[in-house]
């Protein structure tokens, strides 16, 4: 049937717009950009003109399907895929090739890149894809279908989309949810009234009686309004009692990183192939706009399992080993620091691992291989490491914006307190780094006073030895526990930025600061003109986190200088077994051994693991009753006021106003059981819809006490409310018990009633 623009409708293209709203901030974490609200606002305004056109025109759902996929073929390339549009208006060849297969591949691109990702690539087509697609789908249902309260599925998919594709932070959990609550109750609840009313309408014209308007149908819409209101308002105390956490699982978690460090061998371990004759005065890269002292990182890494530093483990997990797409600038205006501008050409420096500075803000690659380079790149946010797939070769070019944080001297650090960061465990020290960390820091108080002292005293003892010319002594490469406790058990401690800056992050590591250590290039630099980096330029240093100035980079290299030739004194080194590396995952964390000062180590307390499965076990209980108490309150409130409504009526102060009541339950009961009736009935029309003899009985019952002369006995009011409850199993009877939970939970009695749930019992209305 044809619907005219009409009052409802309008009615209904404003739920719409307020649902599909809500449904779009929702996405808002996803992109966070002016694009995606441009975006959201046309698709959902397309949306409902396509829907009120098929409305309007009868289409059927074919044609509405080709005339939505026409208009995404239209606007989607210059919406969605903005970087592919003719003059900013117009879809491309290309871009339309881009539009209709990022309907299939950009949900799964989405999972796999950093958020929020802007107008990068075609990844807005999925928002297009739902905005417009459920917007058309809602409207046509609520201007089309008799069963319109289902119009409210496809806002509430998108809302839930939204979350699934979203961050793990929740973004404000408790507004957007209750919104789209109330929205969707609202909407259902507006459908319901205008199907009740004409119903009304129709039994008016059959009947030739006159509808009645006015103050029934606006107490029908306050009552409605009311329980919206009731149910709102006990869904946000439940979610206020029970605040969500900061983070949620969503879909990104599950889903495989585009690069897994894991599956390339630890950079460390190729620390010397630099130092090779051909590389170490080899120009690896050039690179303009690096000012003076400034660092050039390769690669973090966290994760050492006795045999090497790696970025990331195979058996532990770690922040640093997630890799996700960077779709465009990382925000780092809180942070202060020294704003640089890079460009870098690669010349003999090859591989996955991108060298960057500081905090990575922005990466532009060009070139020839700047499009497979673009796609490949791949950045942690955490460790600030960068790596990109298709792999550095000569003659690739890129751009980077970042920002070099400002470092505390030697001076702040020394009141250092370690920070909160968590690295993965370390499985083992040797035993002469532990006595060395010990002869260093005796009489040093103070976390931050003895990591200084520690590298104070490694960088005094140490020389400088790659073991690869001629002329140099011997020193092994490699950083496992046997090379580093040789470090320190020989006479001379000899080595090179490899095994010094393991050396440094272990004994961090034992003095409680979280640490990890930085391969990359440190450049001779001027203030001016491009620097050339050679292989020789190649080092290694630690981070160390601070509760006062976050991570901060060490240089633990001692100073190059001649190493003596004559050993000192008692020369003839200890024969030590070499050492044999446990499990990781069986060391604990030291700094999870350290006893609490108010209590004492002595007699440890073992968990009681009987207690400790059943405490999880009632707090997912009661987690989950308050999830159902939550989902259920609208219904339980809507029970609680009939309940409420029923009890004011039976406690009337005359029995005249409980036979009234009486009445009036059987009535409602009648409305709540769908039966149609008109608002200006008679009892005798109320009983003659009902079609039951008692149902006649209690009306004539009724109006005789009403009309006649007299106050009735008590005992009338006592047998009316029996009637009632007689009544209301023989309108239960025929039912299924769906029909019969639907009756209680119906909203269509509750119009009239406002006023009488909110007084007082003994008062007369």
């Amino acid at each position: 049937m044809k619907r005219s623009v009409s009052l409802g409708v309008l009615v209904d293209v404003l739920q719409l717009w307020i649902a599909m709203g809500i449904a779009a901030v929702m996405l808002w974490p996803i992109y966070r950009s002016d694009s995606f609200v441009v975006l959201a606002a046309i698709a959902i305004a397309l949306g409902t003109l396509i829907a009120l056109a098929g409305a309007a025109f009868r289409w059927p759902g074919w044609i509405v399907f080709l005339v939505t996929v026409a208009a995404f073929a239209l606007v989607g390339v210059p919406l969605a895929v903005p970087g592919e549009a003719v003059a900013g208006l117009l879809p491309s060849v290309d871009g339309l090739v881009d539009l209709f297969s990022s309907v299939a591949l950009g949900w799964k691109q989405l999972l796999t890149i950093t958020l929020p990702v802007g107008d990068y690539q075609a990844l807005l087509v999925p928002a297009l894809v739902l905005l417009l697609g459920g917007t058309v789908v809602a409207g046509s249902i609520a201007f089309r279908s008799s069963r319109g309260e289902l119009a409210v599925i496809p806002p509430v998919v998108v809302f839930l989309t939204g979350i699934v594709f979203g961050p793990s932070e929740a973004f404000w959990p408790i507004p957007l949810g209750l919104g789209m609550l109330v929205a969707c109750l609202v909407w259902v609840a507006s459908w319901r009234w205008r199907r009740r009313r004409a119903a009304s309408r129709r039994f008016a014209r059959a009947t030739g009686t006159r509808e009645r308007r006015g103050r029934g149908q606006l107490r029908t819409v306050l009552g409605a309004l009311l329980i919206v209101a009731v149910a709102g308002a006990g869904a946000a105390s439940a979610a206020i009692a029970a605040a969500p956490t900061g983070e949620r699982d969503v879909l990104r978690n599950a889903v495989p990183q585009p690069f897994d460090p894991r599956d390339y061998a630890s950079p460390l371990s190729s620390f010397r192939s630099y130092l090779r004759e051909g590389e170490a005065d080899r120009t690896m890269l050039t690179v303009e706009g690096l000012p003076e002292g400034a660092l050039l990182r390769i690669a973090t890494l966290d994760t050492y399992d006795g045999v090497v530093y790696s970025v990331g483990s195979a058996t532990v997990d770690s922040a640093s080993g997630t890799f996700v797409r960077l779709p465009s600038a990382i925000d780092r205006s809180s942070v202060s620091g020294r704003r640089v501008q890079l460009t870098i050409s690669v010349d003999g420096y090859s591989g996955v691992w991108v060298p960057t500075v500081g905090l990575l803000e922005q990466i532009d690659f060009r070139g020839d291989d700047a499009a497979s380079l673009e796609d490949g790149f791949a950045f942690n946010e955490t460790s600030g490491t960068a790596a990109d797939l298709a792999g550095l070769h000569a003659g690739d070019v890129y751009r980077l914006d970042a920002v070099i944080p400002q470092q505390p001297s030697s001076g702040d650090l020394i009141d250092a307190v370690p920070g909160s960061a968590v690295v993965p465990r370390i499985a083992e020290v040797p035993d002469d780094l532990t006595s060395a960390l010990e002869r260093y820091t005796t009489g040093v108080d103070g976390a931050g006073g003895q990591l200084v002292a520690a590298i104070d005293g490694m960088r005094a003892e140490g020389y400088i030895s790659h073991g690869i010319g001629e002329d140099e002594p011997a020193s092994r490469s490699g950083h496992s526990l046997d090379r580093i406790g040789e470090l320190f058990s020989t006479p001379l401690m000899i080595g090179d930025a490899e095994q010094y800056a393991v050396a440094a992050a272990l004994m961090a590591d034992q003095l409680g600061f979280p640490a990890r250590v930085v391969m990359g290039f440190v450049p001779q630099t001027t203030e001016s003109g491009a620097v050339e980096v050679l292989g020789s330029d190649i080092s290694a240093w630690i981070e160390v986190d601070t509760a006062q100035y976050g991570w901060v980079a060490i240089n633990p290299v001692p100073e190059t200088r001649p190493i003596p030739e004559e050993e000192p004194e008692d020369p003839t080194p200890v024969s030590r077994p070499e050492s044999i590396v446990p499990p990781p995952a069986d060391r604990p964390d030291p700094r999870e051994d350290q006893t609490d000062p108010d209590t004492t180590a002595e007699d440890p307390v073992a968990p009681d693991q009987t207690l400790e499965v059943l405490l999880q076990a009632l707090r997912i209980a009661g987690i989950s009753l308050l999830a159902v108490a939550i989902a259920l309150s609208p219904f339980l409130l809507v029970v609680a006021a009939k309940a409420r409504r029923r009890y004011l009526r039976r406690t009337a102060p005359t029995a005249l106003g409980r036979i009234r009541g009486g009445w009036d339950e059987f009535a409602d009961l009648v409305l709540d059981h769908g039966l149609q009736v008109p608002i200006a009935a008679t009892r005798t029309e109320v009983a003659a819809v009902v079609g039951t003899l008692p149902s006649r009985v209690l009306a004539a019952v009724v109006d005789r006490a009403v009309f006649a002369p007299g106050a009735p006995a008590e005992a009338d009011a006592d047998r009316v409310w029996l009637a009632v409850g007689e009544l209301r199993g023989s309108l239960d009877a025929p039912r299924t018990r769906r029909e019969r939970l639907r009756a209680r939970i119906s909203l269509r009695s509750l119009g009239g009633g406002v006023r009488q749930l909110l007084r007082r019992p003994g008062r007369r209305s």
